[in-house]
């Protein structure tokens, strides 16, 4: 068991973009940091529910198949749920539809109280209001000798890594410049102590950095 975070980054060390508008709400920028990761064949079949067999299948594609291999439960913050789009809707089930790729408990972080919502394929969110050791704990309980994967967003990812609960930290570094948004390394100086790294660059130009206690 192991506990997980897998970003994407771009060469100036930031994990999230600014350039979102009403008319685009992910912005330009987001796609062009994970363009190689939604090309992959893995995030078409598990994301898009894309059988068609298209996508790319090489390095890219090795860590997108680990991105979703032996995940018991997910810990995310209430803005990759897509909670701060519609707080006071109780009927929001997210922008994830109606069969995320989780497959797993998901927690999220947030001080807004919901019940619990159980989706198709075998995800269920339930929203909490904990610190990372205590959502940890809930998370680890529903796991049993799987992983727990921190999915973000990027303040989140870092509050895990300050508090050095993380085993496993995986980072894809796109070739592009950001220039403003969350930085991951900031206030994070020394964090390789302790871990085993490697890097992996693939076809696309990515970057894969992996942190292994």
């Amino acid at each position: 068991m192991a506990v997980r975070v897998d970003l994407n980054i771009s060469l100036d060390g930031f994990m999230t973009t600014t350039d979102q508008t009403p008319e685009n709400p992910l912005g330009e920028d987001w796609s062009r940091l994970v363009a190689a990761y939604v090309a992959t064949r893995t995030f078409r079949e598990r994301v898009l529910h894309d059988t068609s067999g298209e996508g790319t299948t090489g390095v890219d594609d090795k860590y997108a198949k680990a991105y979703f291999a032996e995940i018991g439960a997910e810990i995310m913050g209430a803005g990759m749920f897509g909670l701060h789009d519609f707080p006071d809707d109780p009927d929001w089930r997210g922008w994830w539809g109606e069969e995320p790729p989780f497959r797993a408990p998901v927690f999220v972080l947030t001080h807004i109280r919901r019940p619990s919502i159980e989706m198709a394929g075998g995800t269920t969110f339930h929203f909490l209001s904990a610190t990372p050791h205590e959502a940890l704990d809930r998370a680890l309980a529903a796991a049993g000798s799987k992983d727990v994967r921190i999915g973000g967003g990027g303040t989140v990812a870092r509050d895990f890594l300050r508090a050095g609960l993380v085993d496993w930290l995986h980072v894809g570094i796109a070739p592009i410049l950001l220039g403003s948004g969350i930085r991951l390394w900031d206030d994070l100086r020394g964090l390789e102590s302790g871990y085993e790294v490697t890097t992996d660059v693939a076809e696309s130009g990515i970057t894969h950095l992996t942190f292994r206690r």
